[in-house]
């Protein structure tokens, strides 16, 4: 029996009867250094580039290259402000499930409090159900406000695209115009 170690630990390949040894399954993964193909330093050359630069060598007749560069760089920053508050609207919601959190921490202590100080047994059932009654509309309202937070966050990051949708639409339409000859 040979081991294999590819990408797949555990493997074991069965030989075929003459015990050949096949060369493409002896694989071992974890010397694989990534990093060697893919370097993260050479990303950042990468984004200094001036492509509104290298455009204007490519000159195509009735495309204005800055036109198409300042469109792109409108959008690059309509998805910055779009994922900008939606980041933002995720903590707000954490922040508000944290305080969820403590707040029950402190009222499910206090209805313990309660129950234990309840006299009859018809009393402590009486108080338990009335409880449970108070816990369920409080964790419902809970849920309602949060799901009204993620809502506006969305609503908030979807009208910021939509908007640069709309401004880009234009832009199209006005450059279309500008490219077609006058009568």
């Amino acid at each position: 029996m040979l081991r294999c170690t590819s990408a797949y630990p555990g493997d074991t390949i069965m030989a075929a009867a003459n015990k050949t040894k096949y060369p493409f399954m002896d694989l071992d993964m974890s010397k694989f250094d990534m990093t060697k193909f893919m370097d993260p330093s050479k990303f950042a050359d990468f984004t200094k580039m001036d492509l509104t630069k290298m455009m204007a060598d490519y000159k195509v007749p009735g495309v204005d290259v800055e036109a198409m560069m300042a469109a792109q760089r409108k959008n690059i920053e309509a998805l910055t402000a779009a994922n900008q508050l939606a980041v933002e609207g995720v903590q707000a919601v954490m922040r508000r499930q944290a305080e969820i959190l403590r707040q029950t921490m402190e009222e499910a202590s206090s209805m313990m409090s309660e129950m234990v100080a309840a006299g009859t047994p018809e009393d402590k059932v009486s108080k338990q159900a009335e409880l449970a009654k108070t816990a369920f509309e409080k964790a419902l309202a809970n849920m309602k406000e949060l799901a009204e937070m993620v809502a506006k966050s969305n609503s908030e990051a979807a009208d910021v695209l939509s908007n640069r949708v709309k401004e880009s639409i234009e832009e199209v339409k006005s450059a279309i115009a500008k490219a077609q000859p006058k009568k």
